[in-house]
Protein backbone atom coordinates (compact mmCIF):
# COMPACT_ATOMS: atom_id res chain seq x y z
CA UNK A 1 0.00 0.00 0.00
CA UNK A 2 1.36 3.67 -1.26
CA UNK A 3 1.74 6.65 1.44
CA UNK A 4 -1.22 8.07 -0.52
CA UNK A 5 -3.66 5.00 -0.08
CA UNK A 6 -2.69 4.98 3.39
CA UNK A 7 -3.46 8.96 3.79
CA UNK A 8 -6.65 8.20 2.18
CA UNK A 9 -8.00 4.99 4.48
CA UNK A 10 -6.69 7.47 7.34
CA UNK A 11 -9.11 10.03 6.48
CA UNK A 12 -11.91 7.50 5.78
CA UNK A 13 -11.63 6.01 8.74
CA UNK A 14 -11.36 9.46 10.79
CA UNK A 15 -14.63 10.79 8.52
CA UNK A 16 -16.49 7.57 9.58
CA UNK A 17 -15.60 7.88 13.49
CA UNK A 18 -18.42 7.94 15.90
CA UNK A 19 -16.88 10.93 17.77
CA UNK A 20 -17.17 13.71 15.49
CA UNK A 21 -17.73 16.89 17.01
CA UNK A 22 -17.96 15.42 20.83
CA UNK A 23 -16.93 17.17 23.33
CA UNK A 24 -14.17 15.99 24.89
CA UNK A 25 -12.82 18.26 27.65
CA UNK A 26 -14.31 21.42 29.17
CA UNK A 27 -13.30 24.01 31.89
CA UNK A 28 -14.20 27.36 33.39
CA UNK A 29 -11.20 29.71 32.48
CA UNK A 30 -13.06 32.97 33.86
CA UNK A 31 -16.06 34.09 35.04
CA UNK A 32 -19.06 33.32 31.15
CA UNK A 33 -15.93 32.38 29.79
CA UNK A 34 -15.11 28.42 28.43
CA UNK A 35 -12.73 26.48 26.69
CA UNK A 36 -13.68 23.38 25.16
CA UNK A 37 -11.98 21.01 22.87
CA UNK A 38 -13.35 19.29 20.33
CA UNK A 39 -13.02 16.24 18.16
CA UNK A 40 -12.82 17.88 14.52
CA UNK A 41 -9.65 15.97 12.66
CA UNK A 42 -10.03 17.29 9.29
CA UNK A 43 -9.65 20.76 10.73
CA UNK A 44 -6.97 20.12 13.35
CA UNK A 45 -4.93 18.60 10.28
CA UNK A 46 -4.97 22.15 8.31
CA UNK A 47 -6.04 24.67 11.06
CA UNK A 48 -3.14 27.52 11.31
CA UNK A 49 -2.91 30.82 13.26
CA UNK A 50 -5.23 33.62 12.69
CA UNK A 51 -7.98 30.65 11.41
CA UNK A 52 -11.51 30.31 13.11
CA UNK A 53 -13.99 28.15 12.56
CA UNK A 54 -18.09 28.68 11.86
CA UNK A 55 -20.33 25.77 14.23
CA UNK A 56 -23.99 25.19 14.59
CA UNK A 57 -25.04 23.55 17.95
CA UNK A 58 -28.19 22.08 17.08
CA UNK A 59 -30.86 21.93 14.81
CA UNK A 60 -32.21 25.20 15.45
CA UNK A 61 -29.02 26.57 16.22
CA UNK A 62 -27.43 29.92 14.35
CA UNK A 63 -24.10 29.96 12.65
CA UNK A 64 -21.24 31.49 15.59
CA UNK A 65 -17.82 32.23 14.25
CA UNK A 66 -15.00 31.54 16.83
CA UNK A 67 -11.42 31.66 16.24
CA UNK A 68 -9.20 28.46 16.66
CA UNK A 69 -7.03 28.74 19.82
CA UNK A 70 -5.33 25.15 19.84
CA UNK A 71 -5.50 22.46 17.48
CA UNK A 72 -3.25 18.94 17.61
CA UNK A 73 -2.79 17.57 14.02
CA UNK A 74 -2.40 13.71 15.59
CA UNK A 75 -4.92 14.09 18.25
CA UNK A 76 -7.46 15.64 15.80
CA UNK A 77 -8.71 17.74 18.60
CA UNK A 78 -9.26 21.40 18.46
CA UNK A 79 -9.56 24.19 21.11
CA UNK A 80 -11.87 26.89 21.09
CA UNK A 81 -12.48 29.57 24.21
CA UNK A 82 -15.69 31.60 23.76
CA UNK A 83 -17.55 34.06 26.36
CA UNK A 84 -21.21 33.24 27.35
CA UNK A 85 -22.95 36.46 26.49
CA UNK A 86 -26.60 35.64 23.89
CA UNK A 87 -28.32 32.74 23.95
CA UNK A 88 -25.92 30.89 21.23
CA UNK A 89 -22.56 31.15 23.10
CA UNK A 90 -25.21 29.97 26.43
CA UNK A 91 -26.54 27.01 24.66
CA UNK A 92 -22.91 25.85 23.76
CA UNK A 93 -21.55 26.37 27.42
CA UNK A 94 -24.18 24.92 28.67
CA UNK A 95 -23.19 21.53 26.36
CA UNK A 96 -20.68 19.05 28.64
CA UNK A 97 -17.60 16.48 27.84
CA UNK A 98 -19.58 13.62 25.77
CA UNK A 99 -22.04 16.23 24.28
CA UNK A 100 -21.85 16.53 20.05
CA UNK A 101 -21.58 19.66 18.59
CA UNK A 102 -24.10 19.38 14.93
CA UNK A 103 -21.61 20.53 12.43
CA UNK A 104 -18.68 22.65 12.42
CA UNK A 105 -16.88 24.06 9.67
CA UNK A 106 -13.30 25.22 9.10
CA UNK A 107 -10.44 26.26 8.80
CA UNK A 108 -11.82 29.37 7.76
CA UNK A 109 -10.18 32.83 6.87
CA UNK A 110 -7.11 33.96 5.88
CA UNK A 111 -3.64 32.49 8.20
CA UNK A 112 -1.92 35.07 10.15
CA UNK A 113 1.21 36.03 7.46
CA UNK A 114 4.27 35.07 9.68
CA UNK A 115 7.85 36.04 8.90
CA UNK A 116 10.61 37.38 11.64
CA UNK A 117 9.98 40.88 11.86
CA UNK A 118 12.27 41.29 14.81
CA UNK A 119 10.61 43.01 17.55
CA UNK A 120 6.69 42.28 18.08
CA UNK A 121 4.30 43.79 20.54
CA UNK A 122 0.96 41.66 20.73
CA UNK A 123 -2.13 43.20 22.42
CA UNK A 124 -5.18 42.19 23.45
CA UNK A 125 -8.10 42.53 25.77
CA UNK A 126 -10.37 40.14 27.16
CA UNK A 127 -11.43 37.11 24.97
CA UNK A 128 -9.23 38.52 21.93
CA UNK A 129 -5.82 36.72 24.65
CA UNK A 130 -7.36 33.80 22.78
CA UNK A 131 -6.83 34.53 19.26
CA UNK A 132 -3.75 36.00 20.11
CA UNK A 133 -1.90 33.66 21.70
CA UNK A 134 -1.62 31.24 18.24
CA UNK A 135 -0.59 34.13 16.74
CA UNK A 136 1.92 34.94 19.35
CA UNK A 137 3.17 31.53 19.36
CA UNK A 138 3.33 31.41 15.35
CA UNK A 139 4.99 34.22 15.84
CA UNK A 140 7.96 33.43 18.40
CA UNK A 141 8.47 30.28 16.44
CA UNK A 142 10.46 31.99 13.65
CA UNK A 143 12.44 33.75 16.08
CA UNK A 144 10.78 37.25 16.86
CA UNK A 145 10.67 39.33 20.14
CA UNK A 146 7.80 39.17 21.48
CA UNK A 147 6.19 41.86 24.00
CA UNK A 148 3.05 41.32 24.89
CA UNK A 149 0.30 43.36 26.50
CA UNK A 150 -2.77 41.46 27.88
CA UNK A 151 -5.73 43.48 29.66
CA UNK A 152 -9.13 43.23 31.14
CA UNK A 153 -12.01 44.54 33.21
CA UNK A 154 -10.27 42.79 36.60
CA UNK A 155 -8.05 39.70 37.23
CA UNK A 156 -10.79 37.33 37.45
CA UNK A 157 -11.23 38.09 33.68
CA UNK A 158 -7.73 37.28 32.56
CA UNK A 159 -7.28 34.65 30.11
CA UNK A 160 -4.36 32.43 28.54
CA UNK A 161 -1.87 34.43 31.20
CA UNK A 162 0.85 31.70 31.45
CA UNK A 163 0.20 30.74 27.89
CA UNK A 164 1.31 34.19 26.54
CA UNK A 165 4.13 34.37 29.05
CA UNK A 166 5.34 30.83 27.50
CA UNK A 167 5.62 32.37 24.09
CA UNK A 168 6.16 35.76 24.75
CA UNK A 169 9.69 37.49 26.03
CA UNK A 170 8.04 40.18 28.52
CA UNK A 171 4.36 40.43 29.11
CA UNK A 172 2.34 43.54 30.56
CA UNK A 173 -0.74 43.35 32.37
CA UNK A 174 -3.35 45.90 32.60
CA UNK A 175 -6.96 45.84 34.41
CA UNK A 176 -9.47 48.62 33.95
CA UNK A 177 -9.57 48.27 38.16
CA UNK A 178 -6.07 48.01 38.95
CA UNK A 179 -6.77 44.63 40.71
CA UNK A 180 -3.44 42.99 38.39
CA UNK A 181 -0.85 44.51 36.72
CA UNK A 182 -1.03 48.27 35.60
CA UNK A 183 -4.81 50.18 36.27
CA UNK A 184 -5.80 51.43 33.26
CA UNK A 185 -6.04 50.20 29.73
CA UNK A 186 -3.61 48.08 27.33
CA UNK A 187 -3.49 51.19 25.31
CA UNK A 188 -2.24 52.94 28.09
CA UNK A 189 0.51 50.66 28.63
CA UNK A 190 1.87 50.76 25.07
CA UNK A 191 1.78 54.80 25.43
CA UNK A 192 3.93 54.05 28.68
CA UNK A 193 6.29 51.75 26.42
CA UNK A 194 6.69 54.31 23.31
CA UNK A 195 7.40 57.27 26.01
CA UNK A 196 10.53 55.09 26.92
CA UNK A 197 11.50 54.87 23.04
CA UNK A 198 10.54 51.21 22.40
CA UNK A 199 9.20 51.42 19.29
CA UNK A 200 8.42 47.77 18.17
CA UNK A 201 8.46 46.95 14.08
CA UNK A 202 4.97 45.41 13.64
CA UNK A 203 2.04 45.64 16.49
CA UNK A 204 -0.60 42.91 16.82
CA UNK A 205 -4.36 44.13 18.29
CA UNK A 206 -7.01 41.75 19.00
CA UNK A 207 -9.98 42.51 21.11
CA UNK A 208 -12.81 44.79 21.60
CA UNK A 209 -13.10 47.09 18.28
CA UNK A 210 -12.49 50.56 20.68
CA UNK A 211 -9.37 49.11 22.13
CA UNK A 212 -8.19 48.18 18.30
CA UNK A 213 -9.46 51.52 17.19
CA UNK A 214 -7.65 53.70 19.92
CA UNK A 215 -4.26 51.32 19.30
CA UNK A 216 -4.70 51.79 15.59
CA UNK A 217 -4.62 56.21 16.43
CA UNK A 218 -1.64 55.61 18.46
CA UNK A 219 0.39 53.72 16.31
CA UNK A 220 -0.42 55.66 13.47
CA UNK A 221 0.94 58.69 14.71
CA UNK A 222 4.64 56.91 15.55
CA UNK A 223 4.21 55.08 11.83
CA UNK A 224 4.41 51.42 13.47
CA UNK A 225 2.72 48.82 11.38
CA UNK A 226 -0.32 47.60 12.78
CA UNK A 227 -2.26 44.70 12.25
CA UNK A 228 -6.07 43.86 13.40
CA UNK A 229 -8.40 40.99 13.47
CA UNK A 230 -12.06 42.22 13.01
CA UNK A 231 -14.95 40.79 14.52
CA UNK A 232 -17.70 41.52 12.54
CA UNK A 233 -21.17 39.53 12.28
CA UNK A 234 -20.34 36.90 10.02
CA UNK A 235 -23.09 34.03 9.33
CA UNK A 236 -21.58 31.92 6.45
CA UNK A 237 -18.19 32.52 6.72
CA UNK A 238 -16.89 31.70 2.81
CA UNK A 239 -17.76 35.19 1.46
CA UNK A 240 -21.38 34.55 0.24
CA UNK A 241 -23.84 36.61 2.55
CA UNK A 242 -21.71 40.06 2.60
CA UNK A 243 -22.78 40.25 6.67
CA UNK A 244 -19.44 40.67 7.49
CA UNK A 245 -18.41 43.22 4.93
CA UNK A 246 -16.10 46.34 6.69
CA UNK A 247 -14.40 49.20 4.95
CA UNK A 248 -11.01 49.21 4.41
CA UNK A 249 -9.58 52.53 2.91
CA UNK A 250 -12.63 53.65 1.11
CA UNK A 251 -13.22 49.95 0.24
CA UNK A 252 -15.87 47.30 0.89
CA UNK A 253 -14.12 43.71 2.23
CA UNK A 254 -15.09 40.77 3.44
CA UNK A 255 -13.65 39.78 6.76
CA UNK A 256 -14.63 36.01 5.83
CA UNK A 257 -12.35 36.17 2.80
CA UNK A 258 -10.03 39.15 2.71
CA UNK A 259 -9.24 38.96 6.71
CA UNK A 260 -9.89 38.43 9.37
CA UNK A 261 -6.79 40.76 8.97
CA UNK A 262 -6.08 44.16 7.88
CA UNK A 263 -3.79 46.74 7.85
CA UNK A 264 -5.55 48.92 11.32
CA UNK A 265 -4.80 51.88 10.05
CA UNK A 266 -7.20 52.15 6.78
CA UNK A 267 -10.29 49.99 9.02
CA UNK A 268 -13.32 52.36 9.01
CA UNK A 269 -13.67 51.77 12.86
CA UNK A 270 -16.84 53.84 13.54
CA UNK A 271 -18.65 51.53 10.68
CA UNK A 272 -17.67 48.24 12.48
CA UNK A 273 -18.61 49.33 15.82
CA UNK A 274 -22.28 50.40 14.32
CA UNK A 275 -23.13 47.54 12.53
CA UNK A 276 -21.89 45.09 15.71
CA UNK A 277 -24.62 47.24 17.01
CA UNK A 278 -27.50 46.35 14.34
CA UNK A 279 -28.89 43.42 16.25
CA UNK A 280 -28.70 44.60 19.74
CA UNK A 281 -31.56 44.70 20.66
CA UNK A 282 -33.28 41.78 19.06
CA UNK A 283 -30.29 40.22 20.66
CA UNK A 284 -31.00 40.76 24.46
CA UNK A 285 -34.98 40.09 23.58
CA UNK A 286 -33.78 36.44 22.73
CA UNK A 287 -31.89 36.14 25.91
CA UNK A 288 -34.44 37.46 28.10
CA UNK A 289 -36.73 34.76 26.35
CA UNK A 290 -34.62 31.85 26.64
CA UNK A 291 -33.65 32.87 30.45
CA UNK A 292 -37.06 33.28 31.73
CA UNK A 293 -37.74 29.69 29.45
CA UNK A 294 -34.79 27.72 30.97
CA UNK A 295 -35.54 29.22 34.08
CA UNK A 296 -39.53 28.12 33.87
CA UNK A 297 -38.00 24.28 33.26
CA UNK A 298 -35.71 24.40 36.13
CA UNK A 299 -38.56 25.54 38.59
CA UNK A 300 -40.88 22.74 37.16
CA UNK A 301 -37.96 19.74 37.26
CA UNK A 302 -37.53 21.32 41.10
CA UNK A 303 -41.56 20.91 41.88
CA UNK A 304 -41.20 17.08 39.97
CA UNK A 305 -38.56 16.09 42.26
CA UNK A 306 -40.36 16.86 45.14
CA UNK A 307 -43.12 13.99 44.37
CA UNK A 308 -40.36 11.58 43.83
CA UNK A 309 -40.51 8.46 46.22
Amino acid sequence: MTNLQQSNLLKENIFRTKDFYKILFKKEIAPQIKQIEIYAPEIALKAKAGQFVVLIIDEKGERIPLTLVDWEKTKGNISLIFQEVGVSTKKLGALQVGDKILHIAGPLGNPSHIEKYGSVTIICGGVGTAAAYPITRALKKVGNTIVSIIGARNKKFLILEDEMKNVSDKVHISTDDGSKGQKGFVSEVLNSLIKKHYKPNIVYAIGPPIMMKVIAEITKQHRIRTIVSLNPIMIDGVGMCGTCRVSIDGETKFACIDGPEFDAHTVNFNELMNRLRIYSTAEKVALEVYEKKNKKCVMNSEILNKFKY
